[in-house]
């Protein structure tokens, strides 16, 4: 396997009309990896990776994806990705197996029954494969969408939001399947703004309102944040979030079920208001390690969006 790396540009740029939805974006992700989008909707994920795989020229920025330039040569990129949409687009009154055989009919795949078969079975489809795609529950149109993408044996697959609308389940053996792909030396470009499925990726990419906020590996990114995370418990939690918002180094106070998360950068600051407040034994306070979602709020709390009024 090359050690080039599957996709490097820089500068990457949209606008639709006065609107800027792609920043200046650069990214590198290694060959083999997952490598995570992680933004909120309308962050420009989607234009991004459309742009990336060739269906969207930029207009401004450079590089190549597979070894290939992202402007002159979409078609060699096209042959080599599997593009999978946030929404479900093969066919409904076609069976799963009717559906792949199409796929592969449109690609002019030699071995194309032997592929669809395979893509059946590795998928666990093959019991379904004369079920009607319309009638599957969004799981199991998830594998049909995946398997679909499968069939070509691309280098790179790019996932929009692949599991929005799927059971907790469905979405685990998802993430199965894409772990499986990757030892196998499929990079995988996926974006999500599920944070449990961000931990599951390498890499991290935080995008808000077209901009790249922060890249890098998954588990160091907290720790190029910056942030010290507390964690409190007890009762009246309300009056006690009111409180924090006022005291020196909190930047940010965040519920999470019965308890919250308070995060700042400025360690001692922050630590002397927590000693304070435990002090008075109303709350239990505990220092932990801060996590993705501390960092992500924290980083989009001062993103801009731009499609404001008063945005540039």
């Amino acid at each position: 396997m090359s050690d080039a790396p599957a996709i490097a540009v820089t500068g990457l740029t949209k606008d639709f009309g006065p609107k800027r939805v792609v920043d200046h974006f650069d990214i590198t992700v290694p060959r083999g990896a997952i490598y995570g989008f992680l933004g909120p909707n309308g962050s420009g994920k989607t234009t991004t990776i459309r742009m990336l795989c060739g269906l969207l020229t930029p207009d401004g920025g450079e590089g190549q994806c597979l070894g290939f330039d992202i402007r002159c040569e979409a078609q060699k990129i096209k042959a080599e990705v599997g593009y999978m949409t946030q929404k479900f687009s093969l066919y409904e009154d076609l069976s799963i197996r009717e559906n792949l055989d199409f796929i592969a009919r449109m690609y002019r795949l030699d071995r194309r029954q032997q592929r669809v078969t395979t893509a059946l079975e590795e998928l666990g489809l093959a019991d379904r494969a004369k079920q009607l795609a319309g009638t599957l529950s969004g799981g199991w149109k998830q594998r049909l969408a995946l398997a679909a993408c499968l069939l070509h044996e691309p280098q790179l697959l790019l996932l929009d939001e692949p599991t929005a609308g799927v059971d907790p389940k469905a979405r685990r053996d998802f993430w199965d399947e894409i772990r499986r792909l990757s030892a196998k030396g499929v990079t995988v470009l996926v974006s999500t703004h599920y944070m449990d499925e961000a931990v599951q990726c390498d890499y991290i990419a935080y995008i808000a309102y077209g901009k790249k906020l922060i890249d890098g590996p998954s588990a160091k990114i907290p720790a190029q944040v910056g942030l010290v995370t507390w964690r409190a418990e007890g009762s009246n939690l309300p009056a006690l979030e009111a409180r924090l918002k006022t005291e020196p180094g909190v930047e940010q106070v965040a519920r999470f079920g019965s308890v919250l998360h308070i995060s700042g950068t400025d360690k001692q600051a922050l630590d002397a208001t927590v000693k304070r407040l435990s002090d008075e034994a109303t709350h239990r306070w505990t220092l932990q390690v801060a996590g993705l979602e501390e960092a992500f709020i924290y980083l989009m709390a001062g993103a801009r969006d731009n499609f404001a009024r008063d945005a540039a």
